[in-house]
């Protein structure tokens, strides 16, 4: 298969952890008989930097024109410290995932075995722990109307959504359900919000078409309680855009590291790939940040375009680094290894599969793990 794919490596640590995901994908590429044509753009504060605009023509044009997106991670200290600015990095991202009509947000969370004693959870709470969420990503408050009074002492911001808004991404999360445990919780705030009592009626008659699953609702603040006290009973969630953001974050520490959780952004011809975490300016440059979520991304990809046997071979390297300790400090605090040598060690096994006698970790600092 021939897929162009638009890089966009953002801020801070975005570069770093978006080089390793690339380099997953080469190997991909020369393992499978793939052909991956790259190309790299600006968005973020480095744009605003380069350009003044968070997302260049010249970035949303190569997006466009590509067949997906691999996106690194967005934001920067100088602007989240200074609320009167009038230009930020995330406008990019947000008027990116708008101009790309990509108003379904997909996010797995799955409790690695080998990390359980990660979590700050207990473990009979977490080892079950397998769901997705499908968050709504184009509508709501974040790209409702805004307003400030002239004397800046009161402002608001509209949440809206349609009726067709909430179908699509709804027959999104149904057939991912008959296709899991068959088990769909809507998550809203019904008996307070119009907005959510749309999305319960819109919801409820579309679960009409899918008896095969079992449609529960929970009240937002119901839901975050439920998703620390009792993980494994959630299949599918479907939420709207700001509950979904927050939940989500919630969900990433449940195993133990918001750097191991990776998301897809798709819609009806377009399609974007990221990481869940931020920029993490502290640790930018130092060859600490977790690659995994972004390689992980990567294997999203690979099954987003029907390469599931690829998908399938990244994330078995996934497993093997995790069982073999070749992890990142914020997996183990004594580790030794950095993102490059994570996402080397990942790539150079996805061709290798389980078969191995064993392995020389000394050799994996210098950038040549090898088989014994």
């Amino acid at each position: 298969m021939k897929l162009k794919i638009a890089l966009l490596p953002g801020d801070g640590i975005g570069p770093e952890v978006t080089a390793q995901a690339v380099s997953c994908l080469q190997a991909v590429e020369e393992t499978f008989g793939h052909e991956f044509i790259f190309a790299s753009a600006s968005v973020g504060a480095v744009a605003i930097a380069e350009t003044g605009d968070p997302l260049p023509e010249d970035t949303l044009a190569l997006c466009k024109r590509s067949d997906a997106v691999l996106f690194g991670a967005i934001g920067d200290p100088k602007f989240d410290n200074n609320p009167d600015s009038k230009v930020r990095p995330e406008q990019g991202l947000l008027k990116l995932r708008k101009e790309l009509g990509l108003f379904s947000n997909i996010r797995p969370v799955k409790v690695f075995p080998t990390l359980i004693g990660n979590s700050p959870l207990r473990r009979e709470i977490v080892e079950h722990t397998d769901f997705v969420i499908y968050r709504e990503l184009t509508g709501g408050i974040y790209f409702g109307e805004k307003t400030l009074s002239p004397d800046g002492t009161s402002a608001s911001d509209l949440c809206l959504y349609t009726e067709d808004e909430i179908s699509r991404i709804a027959h999104l999360a149904f057939k991912a359900a008959k296709n899991r445990r068959k088990k769909l919780t809507l998550v809203d705030k019904a008996n307070v919000l119009e907005s959510s009592r749309l999305w319960r009626r819109v919801v409820t008659k579309i679960a009409e078409s899918y008896p095969e699953v079992a449609l529960n609702t929970l009240f937002v603040d119901n839901a975050a309680m439920q998703l620390i006290l009792n993980p494994g009973q959630f299949d599918v969630i479907l939420t709207e855009n700001m509950f979904g953001d927050i939940l989500s974050d919630e969900g990433s520490v449940i195993g133990g590291s918001i750097g191991l959780l990776p998301s897809a952004s798709v819609g009806e011809r377009y399609s974007m790939f990221e990481p869940i975490h931020g920029s993490y300016p502290q640790a930018t440059g130092k060859n600490i940040a977790n690659p995994l979520a972004s390689i992980l991304s990567a294997a999203m990809l690979l099954e987003h375009f029907g390469l599931r046997e690829e998908a399938d071979a990244v994330s078995k390297a996934v497993d093997r680094s995790l069982r073999e300790g070749i992890v990142t400090p914020d997996l183990d605090p004594k580790s030794k290894y950095g993102t490059d040598d994570v996402g080397h060690f990942v790539a150079t096994h996805i061709a290798d599969g389980e078969d191995y006698r064993g392995l020389n970790k000394e050799n994996i600092g210098l950038g040549k793990s090898t088989i014994i």
